[in-house]
């Protein structure tokens, strides 16, 4: 049976961990994997962000290359991620650029449904969001929510994905819940096994996945996960940067 998990809390939980430092200069800010490290019980600024499954994806910080630190994450009917806290204007830095690498891709990973709602890799970011603007319908779902925590709840999210079986460049609603918007970087086994750099407009694909200006970026997360398939797949990630437009 698959293991159903509801993704709005795993966004309330993106929210419950205190703002740590970027490596930043005026033109970019750096979220560094180094600071990651799963041997040092003190080392605060990833944090894992554990979700309802039987097994929590494992993530290693390794040397990979020209000794080049990457985190692995490898998940086998398992779901979790990590999460670094930050504070980000993305009118000023619109641009977030990072490396990933995946083994193989999720061959019932599916879009549009919550039984494949599994990907090798993918980032979030959340946003700051003013809940006095949210619907009818989603003010009882907030608040339907709220009850289970004292936590400040994200309620606009992007994730950058690795899918399979959908086209590339391809925008859709996460099948948990509209708050969070799917964007398709690579689909597919063509470039499995490679490092890929990505380099996207946060700023851009905001407004056109939710039809208004961004607020603040206020997280960032990683997440190898195939609870709900129950395949196995490893994801490889390098340092997060967020950039001024050139």
């Amino acid at each position: 049976m698959n293991r159903i998990r509801f993704l709005p809390l795993l966004l309330l939980l993106l929210a419950c961990f205190s703002l740590q430092s970027q490596g930043q200069d005026k033109n970019r800010i750096v979220i560094p994997v180094e600071d990651f490290a799963t041997n040092n019980p003190d080392s605060v600024q990833w944090e894992p962000l554990e979700v309802k499954a039987d097994n929590l994806t494992e993530y290693r910080l390794i040397t990979e290359g020209d000794s080049v630190s990457v985190i692995r994450a490898t998940s086998s009917n398992a779901a979790s991620g990590l999460i670094y806290q930050v504070d980000i204007d993305p009118k000023k830095y619109p641009i977030i650029q990072w490396r990933w690498k995946v083994s193989d891709v999720i061959d019932k990973g599916n879009v549009y449904s919550r039984d494949g709602d599994d990907y090798p890799a993918r980032i979030y970011l959340t946003f700051e969001y003013d809940r006095s603007k949210l619907g009818f319908r989603d003010k009882i779902k907030y608040w339907a929510i709220k009850t289970f925590t004292s936590y400040e709840i994200p309620l606009r999210s992007i994730n950058y994905i690795w899918a399979n079986g959908v086209e590339k460049g391809t925008i859709v609603p996460n099948p948990y819940t509209n708050w969070v918007q799917m964007f398709v970087c690579r689909t597919g086994r063509e470039q499995t096994g490679e490092w890929i750099t990505e380099t996207k407009n946060i700023y851009d694909h905001y407004q056109q996945a939710f039809g208004e200006l961004p607020g603040r970026i206020t997280g960032v997360a990683i997440m190898t996960d195939t609870d709900n398939t129950g395949e196995s797949v490893t994801g490889y990630y390098d340092d997060i940067i967020f950039k001024k437009a050139e």
